[in-house]
């Protein structure tokens, strides 16, 4: 029962990413909304890691500091930031739709990595999800309330998040979750700041409600204790773990209709079918192993 409800919080929160960001960048450009996010949860992370839990973790040293770096460069500058740049033109439940497709880029970017043919049911799998995206997205491209080049910078960042996974899960850390994802968030926003000061108005940012609330949900219920709980799920049934993903495209659009007054229509609902669909049959070999 733990695990469920455990799984259950975690699509809520994880959902709630997109209208956290949609909210916050009603007062400041994207990348200093990133950048903001990515100094306070990396930071807070390292400060709890170091001084609150201090002589439990150590710095990383050698080639720890490249390793961070591109995995920060992936999961953290790349993913994020074209994230939140497409939420600019994207609508947050399709912002959330997207990023449930995850698992199906991890998957192809693995098979490559590997050197192995797909297997049918994996491209099948692919074919679904991306087909998924497309449907849900059609109302918003068809009445000019969303625009291609934010969907493709979207799903763009999707594959960095996707090759940043595939790439942490071939190294051997020694650092713990906590000091790793501190570092690499913080590492990334170090990264992404040289072109957010070149590229962004500070000038025109409202520190008002939208922006530190968007903010902080971002930091905390999000970047933190969602991970947190998903960290949980994948350390008891690694595969189980995944199926709460399904979740996230439900409330997303849940909270888009309610928070931000996005319809819902029956593309809307088609494409989450596709997309959970595409899913379930991209990993079916995982879940028939776990049966």
């Amino acid at each position: 029962m733990r695990q469920v409800v455990f799984g259950v919080l975690f699509a809520m929160l994880w959902a709630s990413a997109s209208v956290a960001t949609k909210i916050g960048i009603r007062s400041a450009e994207p990348l200093i909304l990133a950048n903001f996010r990515f100094f306070l949860a990396g930071g807070g992370m390292l400060l709890f890691a170091y001084l609150v839990q201090k002589g439990k973790h150590r710095m990383p040293k050698g080639n720890e500091w490249k390793q961070l770096l591109i995995f920060g460069l992936l999961n953290t500058t790349l993913y994020l930031s074209l994230y939140v740049i497409a939420m600019k033109s994207v609508s947050a439940g399709i912002g959330t739709l997207a990023t449930a497709t995850n698992p199906l880029f991890i998957m192809a970017i693995s098979a490559l990595w590997l050197k192995r043919p797909l297997k049918w049911y994996e491209v099948t799998g692919m074919f679904l999800g991306l087909s998924g995206v497309a449907i849900a997205t059609y109302p918003s491209l068809a009445q000019s309330h969303g625009s291609l080049a934010g969907l493709i910078i979207l799903l763009t960042g999707m594959l960095s998040v996707s090759a940043a996974t595939v790439y942490y899960s071939r190294i051997q850390w020694e650092l713990s979750n906590l000091v790793i994802n501190g570092w690499q968030v913080f590492l990334g926003g170090l990264l992404l700041l040289p072109f957010t000061c070149f590229t962004s108005d500070f000038s025109a940012t409202k520190y008002d409600l939208n922006f530190w609330g968007g903010l902080l949900w971002l930091v905390l219920p999000v970047s933190v204790t969602a991970l947190q709980l998903f960290f949980y799920l994948v350390k008891r049934d690694a595969v189980r773990a995944s199926l709460w993903l399904f979740l996230c495209p439900v409330f997303g659009f849940i909270y888009a209709a309610i928070l931000l007054h996005e319809a819902i229509t029956w593309f809307t609902w088609v494409g989450t079918i596709l997309v959970i669909g595409g899913l379930y049959l991209g990993q079916r070999e995982k879940f028939a192993s776990k049966s």
